[in-house]
């Protein structure tokens, strides 16, 4: 039975246990914050099966400290990728074989669609899409891998993920969630069924723009072994330094996701009464949408707002002339940033703006956005 969303004292308990993890560990004098391991080789005499470490390809403390941390997060076992696409492919690749059906979101991220159709579909597996509001919308018969993102990016469409997860139960379909736009103290994808989740630690996780990240949280053991031995086969391994950034940002987003995710909500209600929008989308919003769904499943509701302004030239003009706006390509980071999606493809109209809101005092960060839109 899927479980409610995760309540406030529960992630209050969640976040504290996070800051405190691993200390039952470590004995006098050592090191509170956990090592910089960056090696190839181990000490390795005798059988290799006698060592906690044998190949920097096999394993490294740094990652495995990230990946504890994660883990007691997801309440699920984590392994660690290079980026959030490496864990997208781990997924993919982990579980597809030829003549296997794959189903994937029409309207999530680009790069999730470009890699099955280019890598794949050419190896014999059947790619199919489906828009995210209509996820549900036919089933999940005859599927082996069954992917959605909600919200989805850039839309911020949703899907109900119990409902999804029993279709795929039905099916025998492993069902995996993209969680990126919420991190596990936004949305718990497992609680609610799914088999796995998915997260470009890249964004809110690590928080600073600094470090590529990705993971993939499951409950079952023997998909968690099949993802370890891709990355360990595939050479797909993060790097030490980066798992240590990764896990120094990690230790802050309860507090960083929390004032993104009020900012957010108060500019989007502002940005709903400016008549420069002329398309807006927010699940927190009670006149979005996705509004209903997304209130019965998510603990908050995110960072991200889509806006839409008349054209292309009103909204790069915006982009470009709000101070307090970085114009780059993700999301989840300290710094507000925006860009508009059209320019990489995305189906969406040429005014559509991807907009995360980062730290920046709200009040301060609304009047740099109303005198940019006044400029538009």
């Amino acid at each position: 039975m899927a479980r409610l969303p995760m309540s406030s004292d529960g992630r209050d308990e969640l976040a504290a246990r996070l800051l405190h993890h691993g200390a039952e560990r470590l004995t006098p004098g050592a090191s509170v914050v956990p090592a910089i391991v960056p090696t190839a080789v181990f000490h390795l005499p005798g059988a290799p099966s006698n060592a906690p470490y044998q190949y920097g390809r096999f394993h490294n403390p740094t990652w495995e400290a990230l990946e504890s941390a994660l883990a007691l997060l997801e309440d699920a076992e984590v392994t660690l990728f290079p980026s959030g696409m490496a864990a997208v492919a781990g997924t993919m690749f982990a579980t597809v074989a030829q003549g296997d059906r794959v189903l994937i979101p029409s309207d999530g991220y680009y790069a999730t669609r470009a890699l099955a159709d280019q890598f794949l579909k050419p190896l014999g597996a059947a790619i199919e899409e489906r828009a995210t509001a209509k996820f549900l919308e036919g089933g999940f018969g005859g599927f082996k891998l069954v992917i959605v993102e909600t919200p989805s990016n850039p839309g911020l469409d949703v899907c109900d993920i119990a409902a999804a997860s029993r279709l795929a139960k039905s099916a025998g379909a492993l069902l995996v969630v993209d969680n990126t736009t919420m991190t596990p103290l936004g949305q718990r994808p497992l609680d609610l069924g799914a088999d796995a989740v998915i997260c470009a630690d890249t964004k809110a996780i690590n928080g600073h723009s600094d470090a590529l990240m990705g993971h993939v949280a499951t409950r079952h053991g023997t998909f968690a072994e099949r993802l370890r031995d891709w990355r360990k086969f595939s050479g797909t391994i993060p790097g030490p330094f980066e798992a240590w950034l990764v896990h120094r940002g990690l230790e802050t987003l309860e507090v960083r996701f929390e004032r993104m995710c009020d900012s957010a909500a108060a500019i989007a209600l502002r940005l709903a009464e400016s008549k420069k929008v002329v398309a807006l989308r927010y699940p927190g919003l009670t006149t979005d949408p996705a509004h209903a769904i997304a209130k019965r499943q998510m603990a908050t509701f995110g960072s991200l707002i889509s806006v839409t302004l008349r054209d292309q030239v009103a909204a790069e003009r915006f982009i470009e002339s709000c101070p307090l706006i970085q114009p780059s390509t993700s999301f989840g980071g300290v710094r507000t940033c925006a860009e508009r999606r059209a320019r990489w493809g995305d189906a969406v109209p040429d005014g559509f703006i991807r907009m995360s809101i980062g730290l920046e005092p709200v009040e301060v960060l609304w009047r740099a956005i109303a005198e940019a839109l006044d400029r538009v």
